[in-house]
């Protein structure tokens, strides 16, 4: 039951708010810059290492950023922290048009780190926590699934900019950079509010005597995990579980998104078009396995949820082999690579988000912002040297990526067998501290 039955829940306008930033952010920082790398090598004459270093700054200097947003939050508030973070970007996003050489793009794409720790995915998960219990796995969903509309979407809209020789890809993303301003921006600043208390409200838009017996227990149960000490947390099984099977999922997604794009246009002989059409499939069914797989961890428990998605993330890396006689080689069939941008999208959707939801169900809020900026170093980290290991064993083995898509599919079996042993921490009672 709704505090007033007429009134919207504002809650919602915050939801949809921090979706339309993290659709920004996310996309604008490492998925329009990763489909405009063969536009990069043909302009700058790189490699693919050297190409790769753009997001691979990103990524690793966002990882040693991490740690230090997460206690800026918890020590600042989680609004201030996004609001400085989404200018940086801002700006950052409006100089990147002008970039004259590949050297340029190094900077910048390291100013992306700072913006994207600030006002990313970890500050938009915080703030929906704070706004919803009930529904928070459809909400966090609903907010995660963005980036991937983002990716399916955004590559495709300048893509006839982009191919145009009278444009090019500095109109495209300067066009995209307008739209950042305009949507992503302004709700920052005039929606987005750091919890329902702040505006007088409760979670989920109850009353306080209004939530019945299931989110009484909800509740509890969060309540509870909120009483974890940070030393807890820190030296836990279920963090350094969750720690290194998220970083291995993240070394898969990213080290694929990092690439394909670029094989297939380079390698399997795709038009560009056909290849960012590819590229795009990707990411419109990872917008559905985040939404999908964060519905359903509503029901399930969350790490339930996190190995069913890891597995589906196993099966699409697979499908990107077949046997030829009795030689292991990557695939060039149509049909097949297509089959891999379906399994591959889910899996990469429902893992992504479910590492959040996981933590915050593990270890509730208290000190979420910490947890989520250890685990978003160590991912990070993992994305970073996925990114740029991949681009080098493809450059050493004269373009075939068959060892670095090998690499892979290996990584990501280690990152399921380490979901599999992640267990709920005991929380310690006052009462069972002060009588030992």
């Amino acid at each position: 039951m709704h505090q007033n039955n007429n009134t919207f829940f504002y809650g919602w306008y915050v939801a949809i708010s921090c979706s339309l930033v993290y659709f920004f952010v996310n996309s604008m920082t490492l998925f329009v810059p990763q489909n405009l790398f063969p536009t990069f090598i043909d302009e700058f004459s790189l490699s693919r290492e050297e190409v790769s270093l753009t997001v691979r700054n990103t990524l690793l200097f966002a990882a040693f950023l991490s740690p230090l947003s997460g206690i800026l939050i918890d020590r600042y508030g989680v609004t201030i922290v996004m609001r400085i973070g989404i200018i940086i970007m801002a700006l950052t996003y409006s100089f990147y048009p002008f970039a004259s050489s590949i050297e340029t793009l190094y900077r910048l794409h390291i100013l992306m780190a700072a913006g994207l720790v600030m006002s990313g995915l970890g500050p938009n998960v915080i703030i929906v926590s704070n706004w919803f219990n009930k529904h928070r796995g459809k909400v966090v969903g609903m907010v995660v699934a963005s980036s991937s509309l983002g990716g399916a979407t955004l590559p495709l809209l300048i893509s006839p900019i982009v191919n145009n020789p009278e444009w090019g890809w500095r109109w495209g993303f300067g066009l995209l950079s307008i739209f950042f301003w305009i949507f992503a921006v302004i709700p920052v600043y005039k929606v987005i509010r750091s919890s329902p208390e702040a505006m007088g409200l409760r979670p989920d838009g109850h009353q306080e005597t209004s939530i019945d017996s299931a989110e009484s227990q909800l509740l509890q149960s969060t309540e509870n995990k909120d009483k974890t000490e940070f030393k807890d947390a820190l030296f836990s099984r279920a963090l350094f579980c969750l720690g290194i099977g998220s970083a291995c999922l993240w070394f898969a997604i990213q080290g694929l998104n990092s690439q394909i794009r670029i094989f297939f246009e380079l390698d399997v002989g795709f038009t560009a078009q056909q290849s960012v059409l590819l590229f795009s499939i990707i990411y419109w069914f990872s917008f559905i396995g985040k939404f999908s797989f964060g519905a359903l961890s509503d029901r399930l428990p969350k790490r339930t949820v996190l190995f069913i998605s890891s597995c589906v993330l196993f099966l699409g890396s697979l499908l990107l082999f077949e046997i030829s006689g009795n030689e292991l080689i990557l695939t060039n069939n149509t049909m097949q690579l297509s089959l891999f941008t379906i399994f591959f999208g889910l899996g990469f959707g429902g893992s992504f988000s479910m590492i959040q939801l996981v933590a915050v169900e593990t270890f509730g809020k208290k000190y979420l912002g910490r947890v989520l900026g250890i685990i978003s170093m160590i991912d990070g980290l993992a994305a970073a040297g996925a990114t740029q290991l991949l681009a080098s064993m493809a450059d050493d083995a004269a373009g075939s990526y068959l060892g670095a898509f090998g690499l892979v599919a290996i990584v990501t079996l280690i990152g399921i067998i380490n979901v599999f042993f992640i267990k709920p921490i005991k929380i310690k009672s006052k009462s069972t501290e002060d009588l030992s």
